[in-house]
């Protein structure tokens, strides 16, 4: 009987990084879920207030990983109650369920972490329930699980320093944002714009003043043609018509289409809180956001030809199949990158 594999999924990107480190493993039967709340706290948040209703454990995002995942005729197994299971790689550590608190674990990183703040600090002063933070400001330094895969050194230097053992840390690449300069190859039909990529801020109950951003980017600009890519959880109207209202005339809105090569074509990228800055990052672009750029600099993802989800699935496969105790496989473990990184990003 072939070992099972539960992945838990997000948002489309975190679904889709899920997907890809799979089609590695065929070799095991993996099966996919949805972030869940697995006590009445979180139920009853969800049941009775709105204040989840953006995030991943919403219902509505839950049937677009879904939807994703039926297009490759993945398996769904939604809760994890189906098989029990001898590997769950997670797609955040803010959430982990304690059914699997004694199952082998691993942790994914997304992309982006959140900056921590005065909040993120009391509830970890409180020992409250991380999701209490209200963003991803505590994703990867929890330390629950038992194997943490970063998208570049400086992120496992930042995990570290925020509390994960360094020696769960392991580097690897993360899926989508680890092969950025394919984008280059693209038919979007603008050059030479200043792109915005806005943040879902106001959906997740996080202040913003959208005019003043909106206002300030334009001051960027500087008269050059503007472009505008909404964050797919925003509220649209809203955005559109402040956009049409504080931005130049003849400004451009997007709410869907391919972000990556709406940046691969731009001159210059503005950003507040958007992991999508790493993109602008590795294809050599001007770059603006609410993040220290140095310091993003820093953590930018290594550049490895695409070759992440693969990196993961060795780490997935050799833990699977580790027959000794948990906290004894990285001991012996030896991680070999199937790419070294084609791309040294380096603050100019």
């Amino acid at each position: 009987m072939r070992k099972k594999i539960l992945f838990i999924t997000g948002s489309i990107n975190q679904t889709s990084q899920m997907h890809q480190i799979s089609e590695h493993l065929h070799d095991f039967d993996c099966w996919f879920s949805q972030l869940f709340a697995d006590n009445n706290f979180l139920k009853g948040i969800l049941k009775y207030t709105p204040v989840a209703n953006h995030t991943v454990l919403a219902d509505h995002f839950r049937k677009k990983s879904e939807n994703y995942l039926n297009q490759f005729g993945a398996r769904i197994d939604q809760g994890g109650d189906r098989h029990p299971y001898d590997l769950v790689v997670n797609c955040t550590d803010m959430i982990v369920a304690k059914k699997f608190r004694h199952t082998k674990t691993i942790w994914v990183q997304e992309g982006m972490i959140d900056k921590t703040t005065l909040l993120t600090g009391l509830v970890k002063a409180l020992n409250l329930p991380p999701y209490c933070s209200g963003d991803t400001s505590l994703n990867g330094s929890t330390n629950v699980c038992d194997i943490y895969c970063t998208a570049s050194i400086g992120y496992k230097n930042y995990l570290a320093r925020k509390g994960t053992d360094a020696s769960k840390l392991i580097v690897t690449g993360i899926p989508n944002y680890d092969n950025q300069r394919q984008y280059l190859d693209n038919d979007f039909p603008l050059h030479d714009y200043v792109m915005v990529a806005t943040t879902d801020m106001r959906e997740t109950f996080r202040f913003e003043n959208r005019p003043a951003f909106i206002k300030h980017a334009a001051k960027i600009a500087d008269g050059r043609q503007m472009l505008f890519k909404l964050h797919p959880n925003e509220n649209v109207a809203r955005a559109e018509a402040e956009i049409k209202k504080y931005a130049p005339k003849g400004s451009l809105i997007f709410s869907g289409g391919n972000t990556s090569h709406m940046i691969a074509n731009c001159c210059e990228l503005i950003t507040q809180y958007s992991t999508v800055v790493y993109t602008g990052i590795a294809l050599g672009k001007k770059v603006h956001s609410y993040f220290d750029i140095e310091e993003l600099y820093r953590l930018a993802p290594v550049q490895n030809g695409g070759t992440s989800a693969k990196n993961i699935a060795q780490i997935c496969r050799g833990y699977i199949n580790f027959n000794g105790k948990k906290e004894d496989f990285l001991k012996g473990f030896t991680f070999k990158a199937e790419s070294e990184p084609y791309l040294e990003v380096q603050y100019a």
